[in-house]
């Protein structure tokens, strides 16, 4: 009966020490995203626009970036990428660069970032070896402002004079011509108002700053205690029965 006893209990012991183990080896590989560049903040993740990377902005990706953006480099054979100057009327909330465990956040005005380009060596984590990641892709979170448009003032019509009226006149009396007086029409147009701006805005969540999950790392090692502990009273009681 002792025997029956015991091996449902290895059963358990074992389950929760490959459970710990696991879940220190998930926290351990979400922990290795780190970066060199003082300006980035590296995210252990992946994301494709600025939605699913929890950031304000219209997402600009890679294939269309050369409507907004003048850049060299960013290609999935390059390991950094270099934009020089941006289209005007548009402000950049934030660049992301992918590769290797996870992804950069670039946010210009943070981490000493300039708010204006030129930026250069824009790159993506470095991977679990320490080395630097080629570029997988990237994408920009703009605010794009709609310029006012240009109001055409209407032309007012000329007035036409009026003639001056003619005298004839004859032997025994003289009469005054009749005179045909045309009044000027004057058209007055209404002046359309000025389209108003449009001012696009910014969404209201911060950038994920990475890892969140070390709660993981106590669980497991609280599992891996308790097995140990369960493993050497067995071994005690075993000894105490012989």
């Amino acid at each position: 009966m002792p025997t029956m006893t015991r091996r449902p209990l290895r059963a358990g012991l074992t389950i929760a020490a490959v459970t710990g183990l696991a879940l220190l080896g998930t926290a351990t590989s979400a922990l290795a995203c780190y970066t060199d560049d003082t300006h980035a903040n590296p995210v252990g993740s992946n994301a494709t626009t600025c939605a699913g990377a929890h950031l304000p902005g219209t997402t600009v990706t890679q294939e269309n970036a050369a409507e907004v953006f003048t850049f060299t480099g960013g290609t999935s054979k390059d390991k950094y990428l270099n934009i020089e100057k941006v289209a005007d009327g548009v402000t950049v909330e934030a660049i992301v660069v992918k590769g290797g465990d996870g992804y950069n956040v670039y946010e210009p005005g943070k981490r000493k970032l300039s708010t204006t380009p030129p930026w250069e060596n824009l790159r993506s984590p470095l991977n679990g070896g320490g080395k630097q990641a080629t570029i997988s892709h990237w994408f920009a979170c703009i605010d794009k402002k709609t310029q006012p448009t240009e109001t055409t003032q209407p032309t007012t019509p000329a007035e036409t004079p009026t003639a001056a009226p003619t005298e004839t006149t004859s032997a025994p009396a003289s009469t005054p011509a009749a005179t045909d007086e045309a009044p000027a029409s004057t058209t007055t147009a209404v002046a359309a108002a000025p389209a108003g701006n449009e001012t696009g805005g910014s969404g209201g969540q911060l950038a994920n700053t990475g890892f969140d999950n070390a709660w993981l790392i106590y669980v497991a090692a609280a599992l891996l205690v308790l097995g140990g502990g369960l493993l050497a009273l067995l071994k005690f009681r075993r000894r105490s029965t012989n």
